[in-house]
This record gives structure tokens, sequence and C-alpha cells, in this order.
């Protein structure tokens, strides 16, 4: 099993099961109500989620077969008696069959069985796979006089479970329904039951569907198969729950990985770079001058360039940019190391006019790395460029960024074994600023970092995650891609709207919240971009950017760096306090629970506030805005308590607003709006896991 970023599913068909994913076939079984054979709609909904979806037509399951799958669906296998069927043979599986199921669950498969009511007629064998795993079938039909659909009395409503584990399979879920439905015997001290009869139904209290985890893998059973056809699908929120319980049987193997080693471990030549420029390293000067060790310098640059020159025919995209880099090393010598200038080569570099998925480029500059290393060093970094093609097309014809510019890590020298997850032109030392016309982002590690600050907040939090923000979590080609998408719609959205922000205007002296706003902002855009993505079924990295945003911005943001002007850490702040001062976050007996239902829009409703602060300001003097800004992150963000800035927007007369701007800005604390007591305490529980992303790739 390999990390990639969605499932492939597998349904069975040719054990003569009583539902179809195939149309033709649907048609053929019930053409006067297809829907009471058909499994189309489950399937489209796994597609819209990025699954591979395939009927298994013929032959048995082998353990061959089941090798390429994460899922396997077993839809109500019967005798053609009782039941119109796909056909195929008996509806009994094999003993081989039995144990290659069993075997590929225990290995991290997962396993999704959909029984019947009066289950024995049927003259299938579930009860034999299924004993394997602690679960029986019971041969009995739910009853149901006070808790029904429609008054009939054997579509039964289910009670569902409160109380939720680590992952919750019934996340968005609030009703389910089961039609003509059997009943479960659990045996297994392990299973999680997900609905049960009512206590008036007959029998009582008896469950309808349960989940286990089996050794690595996971099993799903349901009383009824009725509850995910084409007919009943759209009743309540069955279809939630149906994606629910096939993203979460598909996560057993999320973590999987194929690891693959780069050419750079094996490669002379780029151990050679790397050894000459942290060589030269500690002789550089925090403005990357040398200013003693001119000599040993000299032999040290000869090595790199002798490198570079080796590894150029990997590189021959990039010719230009190598060799105005090689001029650019010999000047820096020629000057007698003065402070460096590569305005040469980093205006004959642009990887932004070569967006082609997996392409490699050579990257050698003096420069500071964002967030890791201030001083303007020599580094040399390999990166690939991640574009692929879903994401060119919806660059195309939705999110136009031609400066945007998705990289992952090859290798590195030390500057980036830091925190830097970005590679900025801006960044490079040159004797004048030339106008940028690309910025490049570390997908990987943004993306890796999220993953494991968000799995040690969400354990020490107590929370219980929908399964495809667990899938988030656990699988890093997912992650990345969506840390890609939600890069793309941020990126774009600095130039975009009321007020438009030049993304590094971080430079400019203002207020260290204006740019928390200005950062939330675009965050808030890419969300709301990614409700409209998963509502149109346009990519099914809509979903999962919405939870990357919640979790990233929420839990890592507020407790990550010094708390000195920490914008980053501040939107996170204004987020969680929007979110919890309107019900839709709860901190209780330290766990930390979420109103799925109501986050979208609450979301959303924070990003009009935050649209309708540009819009108004535009109105106002640049103070103003700032008083307006300050305001509006204080309704929300308890600010300290010695701050000026508030005394100001409550009427008092505290900010010298006769003077020039900049005075004001002094007046602002380092910490103007410290954290609150929830996030306080994440950050001491959190603090070694924080430490433990330096450097991190994957």
């Amino acid at each position: 099993m390999v990390d990639r970023p969605f499932a492939r599913v597998l349904f069975d068909e040719a054990h003569n099961e009583a539902w179809s994913i195939r149309p033709d076939v649907v048609e053929q079984m019930n053409p006067r109500n297809p829907g009471d054979a058909g499994y189309l709609q489950a399937a489209a909904a796994l597609r819209d989620h990025g699954m591979a979806v395939e009927a298994h037509v013929g032959g048995p399951l082998t353990t061959e077969l089941l090798r390429g799958c994460d899922v396997v669906v077993l839809a109500h296998p019967s005798d053609g008696t009782w039941e119109r069927v796909t056909g195929g043979g008996s509806p009994k599986l094999s003993a081989d069959e039995i144990d290659a199921l069993d075997a590929f669950v225990r290995g991290g498969g997962g396993l999704v069985v959909l029984a019947e009511c009066e289950q024995d007629k049927y003259g299938n064998n579930l009860v034999d796979l299924l004993d394997r795993f602690g679960v029986r079938p019971l041969n009995v039909t739910v009853q149901d006089t006070v808790n029904n659909h429609q008054g009939v009395v054997t579509w039964v409503r289910a009670d569902l479970p409160r109380r939720r584990g680590a992952i919750d399979l019934l996340a968005r879920v609030e009703n389910a329904c089961f039609y003509r439905s059997g009943a479960l015997k659990i045996t297994s001290p392990d299973a999680d039951v997900l609905a049960r009869t009512s206590s008036a139904a007959d029998p009582a209290g008896e469950p309808l569907a349960v989940a286990l985890n089996v050794d690595r893998g996971r099993v799903a059973v349901f009383a009824d198969s009725d509850i995910f056809g084409d007919d009943s699908i759209g009743d309540y929120e069955h279809l939630t729950l149906w994606s629910n319980v096939v993203t979460w049987a598909a996560s057993a193997s999320a973590a999987a990985t194929v690891s693959t080693s780069p050419w750079t471990e094996e490669s002379a030549d780029w151990a050679a770079l790397k050894t000459a420029i942290e060589a030269i390293r500690p002789l550089q000067q925090k403005d990357g001058s040398i200013e003693s060790g001119a000599d040993e310098a000299a032999i040290h640059l000869d090595r790199c360039i002798a490198a570079i020159e080796s590894l150029r025919p990997r590189f021959d995209h990039d010719a230009a940019y190598l060799d105005a880099l090689v001029v650019d090393l010999r000047k820096w010598r020629g000057a007698c190391f003065g402070v460096p200038d590569f305005l040469d080569s980093l205006m004959a570099f642009h990887p932004e006019r070569q967006r082609t998925d997996g392409l490699e480029h050579l990257v050698v500059f003096p420069m500071y790395t964002q967030n890791g290393n201030p001083n303007r060093n020599l580094e040399a970094v390999v990166v690939k460029v991640v574009w692929p093609t879903w994401l060119a097309e919806l660059e195309a014809t939705r999110y136009d960024n031609s400066m945007f510019v998705p990289i992952s890590f090859v290798d590195f020298t030390a500057g980036y074994d830091t925190n830097s997850a970005v590679l900025f032109p801006e960044t490079v030392a040159v004797r004048e600023i030339p106008k940028f016309t690309w910025g490049a982002i570390f997908c990987d590690r943004e993306a890796a970092r999220f993953r494991r600050v968000t799995a040690a907040a969400s354990s020490v939090l107590k929370m219980s995650l929908p399964p495809a923000a667990a899938r988030l979590v656990d699988n890093q080609a997912l992650a990345q891609n969506t840390f890609v998408l939600w890069d793309l719609i941020h990126d774009r959205t600095h130039s975009h709207g009321d007020l438009p922000f030049d993304p590094f205007m971080i430079k400019q002296r203002m207020p260290f919240w204006m740019y928390a706003i200005e950062e939330l902002r675009c965050d808030l855009q890419a969300f709301r971009q990614a409700v409209q993505l998963e509502a149109g079924n346009i990519t099914p990295y809509g979903e999962y950017v919405q939870y990357a945003v919640l979790f990233d911005r929420m839990l890592r943001f507020p407790i990550t760096g010094e708390r000195v002007r920490n914008y980053d850490g501040l939107g996170g702040q204004l987020l969680f306090g929007y979110l919890h001062k309107h019900g839709v976050v709860h901190w209780t007996d330290n766990t930390l629970s979420v109103d799925w239902n109501r986050l979208a829009g609450a979301v959303i409703d924070l990003g009009d506030e935050v649209e309708t602060l540009y819009r108004d300001s535009i109105d106002r003097s640049r103070v103003g805005h700032w008083l307006s800004a300050h305001e509006l992150v204080a309704r929300y963000v308890a600010p300290n308590p010695m701050s000026v800035w508030a005394q100001a927007t409550r009427g008092a007369a505290a900010l010298p607003l006769d003077g020039p701007p900049k005075e004001l800005v002094n007046l602002v604390l380092p910490d103007e709006f410290p954290l609150n007591v929830f996030f306080d305490a994440l950050r001491r529980k959190l603090s070694d896991v924080i430490a433990s992303t330096k450097g991190i790739r994957s």
C-alpha cells in the first residue's frame, strides 16, 4: 500500500450481490425501479471525494486482486430466489476468499459489509467471514412503532451515540433510517456501535451498525443494505454517513508509504557542493560578506563552482541561470568577498515559467531564510516543482496566479534546516530591489508540520475528528496537495478585493495586527473558495482545505514562534476567539469539540466581517483603519491590559494623534494580544512537538 491521496474502492459484484454500481446492470436488474438495485449515487459520492471506484465482476477475491485496493465493499450477496442480483455465481465466499479478505483487513485494508434482515435465508455465508472479526448478523427484522420513517414500522430510525472516539464516523450525521433491517451480535470487545435500535423497538437496543479496528485494518458492518441504495441514500444524512464510513475504512493504510531515495543521497557532486558551502558559512558576516579568511573562502568557492558545473547536465532547463550564477560567484570573489550581489543570476532564474510537475531546480544564492536563518549566507537547495494536472487546470480557469510556484524539498544546506517553508527572491542579496516575478512555497514542509502538530493537538485536546480530517492528518500526499491548493488561493488573494495588499509589505511600518488580519483574510477567502469547490464537486481537495485552514490556523499558528509581534499567531487567535464566542467550538472538561454542521457558515461570517472592515476603511484615514482593525480583533481576542491602543478604541485620548504614524506604532506592545488560557495551556503541552518540526520535510 502506498501513500496516495485517495483510496481505491472495490465493489464486489461477482457473488450475486443485490446492488450494482454499473448503470447497465442496474437497469437490467430492476428496470421499473432501478433505485432499488443501484449504488450508483454511493459510488458517485466516493468519486466526488477523490476515490477510484471499480466493480469486480468475475472471478474469486484473491490476495493478488486485493493488493491494489484500500477498501472492499460486499453489498448483500444473495441467492437469486430472494433478490434480483448481479449474477456471477454463488453468493457464498469460498474458504480461500474468506482467508484472503481476513488477511487483507489485518494487513491494513478496509472492509464494508452490508447485510440484511432475515439474514439466513439469502444463502450467503457472510456470517463465516464476519465471525473472524467478532460480528454476526442476526436473523431478525427490526420493527419500531414509535421511531420510524413515514409511519412504516420496519423503516426504523436509529439511536446514534453522542459519545464519539478519536475519529467521529457520525460527524455531521444527526439521523439515520434502516429499512427492513436486521440486527448485529457483537463478540469483539473493540467494536464501536454506530447505531442501535431504540428502546421502543423489537428487538430493543440492538446494534444496527458497528465499526471495528482489526489489527492494522478496519471493518464496518451494517445490518441493512437499503440505507445506501439510490432510493434511500438521500434520506437524512445517509450520504454523509456513507462517505464517512468508507473514508474511515480506507484510512487504515493512509500512513503507509513507499520510501524513495533521492539522487542527492548518492551524488558526490551534490555532496561536494554542500560541503563547500557549509565551509564558507562560518566565514561570512551577517550581510554575507567575508572580512577574514578570504583565501580559504576562495578555495571553497572554486569547489562550489566545480560542483555546479558537474551538476549542470541534470539542470539543462536552467542553463541561463547557472551561467549567470557562476559569473556572480566569480564576481563576488573578485570583489574580495564584499557584500554579495547576485542580482544578475536572480533575474535569470524563472521557475514560474517552468511549472512542470516533478521538474527539479538547483538553487544557489546568498540569502536569509524566512522564519529561519536571518543572515545572508550562501545556501544551496534542490527543489522539485509540484504542479499536478488538476492544479494546473484550476489555476488556468479559476485562480490565475502566474507567480506562484509550489515546490518540495529534495535536499538543502543548513539554512533550510530551519522552520523556513518558502523560497522567496526578496531574501537574496542584491544591489537593488528588482520587480519580483515568482514566489515558491515548500508544500511538503507545510504539510508535515501541520500533520505533526494537529495530530498531537487533537490527542491532547481529545478532539473527535471527522474521517476525512483524520485521513488528512495521516496522509502526507493528501496534505501536501491540500496545501498547494490553499497556498494558490491564499497567495493570489493579497492582490484581490478592497485595499489590495502587497504580500511583501511586512517591511512597511504599521501595527502588526494589520498583517494578522490580512493573512487571515487570505486564509478565510481560501476557506470560502474551498466550500464552493466542495459544493460544486469541482475538486475533492475543497473539503480538505477547510480542515487544513481550521486546524493550522487555530491550533498551530498561535503557539508557534515568539510572542513579539506574532501576526500569524494573532490571526489564529482571532479565528478561535470568533468560533468560541459564537458557540462553534467548545472547550469543556479539557476537551475541544467542534459543531461541524455550523463551522463553514461561521468561518464565512468571520470572513464577511473582515471584508466589511476593508471596504469601510476605504473612507477612513490610515490611522482610522488601524484603530478599526484593533477594535475588530479586540472584539474576540482580549488585548493586553496595558494596551494604549485598547484605551484609544474605548474613547480615551490615549494616542498622540497629532504626531507621525510611526509614533503610534511605537506604542504597540510587543504582545498586544496575549494568549488566552486555552492557548497558554496548549502551548506548554505541545512545546516539544513544535520544536520537533524544525527542518521537517515529510
